[in-house]
Protein backbone atom coordinates (compact mmCIF):
# COMPACT_ATOMS: atom_id res chain seq x y z
CA UNK A 1 0.00 0.00 0.00
CA UNK A 2 1.56 3.35 -0.89
CA UNK A 3 1.42 6.46 1.26
CA UNK A 4 -0.78 9.08 -0.14
CA UNK A 5 0.37 11.49 1.85
CA UNK A 6 4.04 12.59 2.92
CA UNK A 7 4.79 14.45 5.92
CA UNK A 8 7.67 17.67 4.97
CA UNK A 9 9.84 18.48 7.91
CA UNK A 10 10.76 22.06 6.68
CA UNK A 11 13.53 22.34 9.45
CA UNK A 12 15.05 19.28 8.10
CA UNK A 13 15.62 19.88 4.45
CA UNK A 14 19.21 17.81 3.33
CA UNK A 15 21.54 19.27 0.47
CA UNK A 16 20.49 16.87 -1.89
CA UNK A 17 16.76 18.03 -1.88
CA UNK A 18 18.34 21.60 -2.28
CA UNK A 19 20.29 20.74 -5.26
CA UNK A 20 17.18 18.76 -7.54
CA UNK A 21 15.58 22.04 -6.85
CA UNK A 22 18.40 24.40 -7.79
CA UNK A 23 18.59 22.36 -10.93
CA UNK A 24 14.93 22.38 -11.90
CA UNK A 25 15.04 26.30 -12.17
CA UNK A 26 17.87 26.21 -14.85
CA UNK A 27 16.71 27.28 -18.17
CA UNK A 28 18.38 26.29 -21.22
CA UNK A 29 17.79 27.38 -24.46
CA UNK A 30 18.46 25.80 -27.96
CA UNK A 31 20.65 27.61 -29.68
CA UNK A 32 19.19 27.36 -33.05
CA UNK A 33 16.15 28.58 -31.44
CA UNK A 34 18.18 31.70 -31.02
CA UNK A 35 19.73 31.85 -34.18
CA UNK A 36 16.61 31.61 -36.25
CA UNK A 37 15.15 34.34 -34.26
CA UNK A 38 17.32 36.50 -35.69
CA UNK A 39 17.67 35.44 -39.20
CA UNK A 40 14.18 36.37 -39.16
CA UNK A 41 14.50 40.06 -37.35
CA UNK A 42 16.94 40.73 -39.91
CA UNK A 43 14.77 39.15 -42.94
CA UNK A 44 12.06 41.48 -41.50
CA UNK A 45 14.08 44.43 -41.20
CA UNK A 46 15.67 44.49 -44.67
CA UNK A 47 12.00 44.15 -45.97
CA UNK A 48 11.00 47.45 -44.19
CA UNK A 49 14.52 49.20 -45.51
CA UNK A 50 13.11 48.06 -48.84
CA UNK A 51 9.69 49.00 -48.37
CA UNK A 52 10.99 52.78 -46.78
CA UNK A 53 13.30 52.94 -49.73
CA UNK A 54 10.23 52.55 -52.80
CA UNK A 55 7.54 54.81 -50.98
CA UNK A 56 10.76 57.62 -50.73
CA UNK A 57 11.76 56.89 -54.11
CA UNK A 58 7.85 57.13 -55.14
CA UNK A 59 7.15 60.35 -53.35
CA UNK A 60 10.12 61.77 -54.54
CA UNK A 61 9.35 60.96 -57.95
CA UNK A 62 5.55 61.87 -58.10
CA UNK A 63 6.62 65.33 -56.72
CA UNK A 64 9.44 65.86 -59.04
CA UNK A 65 6.43 65.08 -62.08
CA UNK A 66 3.95 67.04 -60.92
CA UNK A 67 6.22 70.30 -59.90
CA UNK A 68 7.09 69.92 -63.63
CA UNK A 69 3.86 69.99 -65.11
Amino acid sequence: MKKTSRQINLLDVSKIEHKSIRSDKVKTTDINILLNRVRHTKKNEFKKKITYLFLLFLVVGFAGIFSSV
